[in-house]
């Protein structure tokens, strides 16, 4: 594992003590190792009064601080966690989420957004989504309107026009040029580019100690129509029990998909792992099952239910923000492969 100056200062402000390299049971340092020893379950003191928001890649910054400002006074963690990814999902800067988002082969952009309450362990979510800027809240409809969890495609959008949400073209003129680049250039599909997999997971811990988690994005650049990734399923791309903590993934879905990733961490830490041992046993549960994924990037982000934070990547590159109520900070995680 390499560990930055960076990773000292966020472990620092997340709390995460001590036994960072080789820590018990963790797999950390040994990714070639079998499964982790069991760890006998701990109670998990619920932090109150306490402030958290975590969240993937630069552009958490900005989704932080609306995130954070939801949170003050009573603000409950599930507003918190809706009003911070809108940000990121209306930056038409942003390439990987909402507006502006990179299309899928055929040209269009088609979204997927998951929610999950903590408290009444709910959530709700939409995948495949065209023509709605803010498919983060559609997918809290869902939770809070109907007696499913996910709505996909044409249903997902003719749901989201009866609950009032305006539509609108979300393939931005930088995105559509891209595109046509992509298509003059008479590539495949590709699974990876720099910049199509920057998804924003975000986990937030509000003064009353309740949990919530949100994750949307518009998936792999030039994806194969219909195709749908880790982040619109609960306990792949994102998952909370508030018993416990939150988890947030970010990267290629189809590896986060085939381990349950953020069911996989969330359990971690129930059975006793810190966060960021959790985050990074899951991490090498990838690389365990599947060693090409060495050659793409996945990352998690978890919030125990004290407050304690944690990350980890594949490789390295991967950027979280965490806000603990008086600062934002933008961190380099912890990474398994150079």
């Amino acid at each position: 594992m390499t560990i930055t100056r960076r990773d000292a200062v966020a472990i620092g402000l997340g709390g995460i003590a001590g036994g960072v390299i080789g820590c018990a049971g963790s797999g950390i340092g040994a990714p070639e190792g079998g499964e982790p020893a069991p760890t006998a379950p701990a109670e998990i003191p619920r932090a109150t009064g306490k402030r958290v928001v975590i969240s993937t890649w630069s552009h958490g910054v900005a989704a932080n601080e609306a995130a954070m400002a939801a949170l003050a006074g009573e603000g409950k963690a599930l507003d918190a966690v809706e009003a911070g990814v809108r940000v990121s999902e209306s930056d038409p800067e942003c390439r990987s989420v909402g507006l502006g988002g990179l299309p899928n082969a055929a040209g269009v952009v088609q979204l997927d957004a998951a929610i999950m309450d903590g408290p009444s362990a709910r959530g709700g979510s939409v995948a495949s989504l065209e023509g709605i800027e803010n498919p983060i809240s559609v997918a809290r409809k869902v939770m809070e309107l109907t007696p499913h969890v996910l709505l996909v495609g044409p249903g997902a959008r003719e749901f989201a026009r009866a609950q009032g949400f305006p539509e609108r073209e979300l393939l931005t003129d930088a995105a559509r040029e891209r595109w046509e680049q992509w298509q003059q250039e008479q590539e495949a599909p590709k699974l990876v580019t720099p910049d199509d997999h920057d998804t924003i997971a975000m986990c937030a811990l509000d003064a009353a100690g309740r949990q919530a988690v949100a994750c949307t994005t518009s998936g792999l650049a030039w994806k194969l129509p219909g195709r749908v990734g880790d982040s619109p399923i609960l306990g792949a791309g994102s998952f909370v029990d508030d018993d416990v903590g939150a988890a947030g993934a970010t990267g290629v879905g189809e590896e986060v998909l085939q381990t349950c990733g953020t069911f996989l961490v969330v359990e971690n830490m129930r059975r006793g792992m810190s966060p960021i041992e959790a985050c990074a046993d899951a991490v090498d549960r990838i690389l365990r099952k599947h060693p090409d994924a060495a050659k793409i990037q996945v990352a998690y982000i978890a919030l125990r239910r004290d407050g304690e934070v944690g990350a980890f990547a594949i490789r390295p590159g991967f950027q979280y923000a965490l806000h603990d109520g008086t600062t934002n900070q933008l961190l380099d995680a912890a990474h398994r492969v150079d």
